[in-house]
């Protein structure tokens, strides 16, 4: 890499590294106060043991040599003081990658999972599932020598719908479906209840923040900073803002009312669904691409409903339902001269099927048989006790003041 191209991928780096600041915001915002600390914490917990797990096998395992497209075979533990600065620096922006995947998990379980057990799955996605998904489609991008199945196929990712999203989406439904839904959720038979969230000016707050990283998710994927970088970014803002539209609009048709959590997912699905095809495609595509990726979040949103998954910030319609859209949009609108597979319109939408069926069943097919084994030997769940008294008490011995003060209120109201 060029000096500037090296500062580009550093501060494209520094922007997706914003992003864990955005779903902290975001998680702790749209769940109760009395679990917010516990969300905090998971958030900066697993991006430091995905970071020192895919440092020591998953970079390895995504972008070493590779034997015959399906894994990598070297660069683990690499002491980068000795390595180029490229390689220091891809690995830099990969990482960031590789934490903005396990953090999907964490907002979906949020608030009946424990701690210890949320880390045993940060350390499965960030050393097995994530990295050996992303070697299909992205090897050789680091100039280690290969290249993955699915990339040799023609399938097309760029900044990650499926890689990173999707994974994440699909591992976060395994473990969903094998924790369950939190207390009162549907525990009286009329449907889904409405649990209150805590702060919606923190939860829109984090959303502002993902936007902000987005811009080096897909802007710095390029590697280089050249004459496309501009095109990625205005795609990537336009696609967020038109899925907010579309999501609230939506919402706003049925309810008379502006649903703010689908407005924010809205926004984020739309991002999502960019993601993949952001380089490729015209703007007006990419405001069409991201108009049906706010519609999926909001429909994905009431199938689980629906279903009786209890997805607990929304993070499985967008990472998933738009994260699935906006691959296949690829085969769709991206230009297939800028894709440069060589296949036809009709062959790229299948070979981009053909990924997204492939990644569903590789991630939530193994996720669900090594979370189900985890949860065999030790629970996975916190009582039923714990979750009533909430994760910030009963998982970490800590309180808001606020929940003290009415914790206070309530033993004088006894006391009287």
């Amino acid at each position: 890499m060029a000096n500037i191209d090296l500062l580009w991928v550093i501060f494209a780096s520094a922007l997706v590294f914003l992003m864990q600041g955005g779903f902290l915001c975001l998680e702790s915002g749209m769940t109760r106060s009395k679990n917010s600390i516990n969300v905090a914490i998971k958030n900066l917990a697993d991006f430091c043991l995905s970071t020192l797990v895919f440092w020591a096998l998953g970079f390895g395992l995504m972008f070493g040599l590779s034997y015959q497209g399906w894994i990598g075979s070297d660069l683990f533990a690499i002491d980068f003081a000795k390595a180029s600065p490229s390689l220091a620096v891809f690995f830099l922006f990969q990482v960031m990658f590789c934490g903005a995947a396990v953090t999907i998990l964490s907002g979906i379980v949020a608030e009946r999972m424990k701690f210890g057990a949320y880390l045993f799955v940060a350390v499965i996605v960030s050393g097995l599932l994530y990295p050996i998904a992303g070697h299909w489609s992205w090897a050789g991008l680091d100039g280690a020598g290969g290249s993955g199945w699915l990339a040799d196929l023609g399938f097309v990712d760029f900044a990650g719908s499926t890689v990173v999203h999707s994974v994440g989406g699909w591992a976060g439904l395994a473990l969903v479906l094998i924790i369950g839904p939190r207390l009162g959720r549907f525990d009286d038979g009329s449907g889904a209840q409405t649990i209150t969230p805590s702060n919606m000016p923190t939860a829109t707050l984090g959303a502002l923040l993902l936007f902000i990283g987005w811009l080096g998710f897909n802007g710095g994927s390029t590697l280089v900073l050249d004459d496309t970088v501009p095109s990625i970014l205005i795609n990537t803002v336009v696609g967020g803002c038109v899925g907010a539209i579309s999501a609230g609009g939506l919402r706003y048709a049925v309810n008379q009312r502006l649903d703010v959590d689908q407005f924010i997912n809205g926004a984020l699905g739309g991002l999502v669904a960019v993601t993949a095809n952001c380089f490729a495609v015209s703007t007006g595509s990419a405001a069409l691409i991201g108009l049906v990726g706010g519609m999926i979040v909001v429909f994905v949103s009431q199938m689980l409903e629906a279903l009786k998954i209890d997805d607990a910030v929304g993070a499985i319609p967008v990472h998933l339902g738009a994260g699935i859209w906006g691959t296949m949009a690829t085969g769709f609108y991206g230009d297939l001269e800028t894709l440069g597979t060589g296949l036809s319109r009709l062959e790229q939408v299948g070979v981009q099927g053909l990924g997204v069926l492939v990644y569903g069943i590789w991630t939530f097919g193994i996720a669900f048989l090594i979370f189900s084994a985890g949860n065999a030997v030790f629970r996975f769940r916190v009582s039923e006790e714990e979750e009533i008294a909430g994760l910030n008490i009963s998982e970490h011995g800590m309180q808001h003041e606020s929940e003290m003060t009415t914790a206070e209120g309530h033993s004088l109201e006894s006391a009287v």
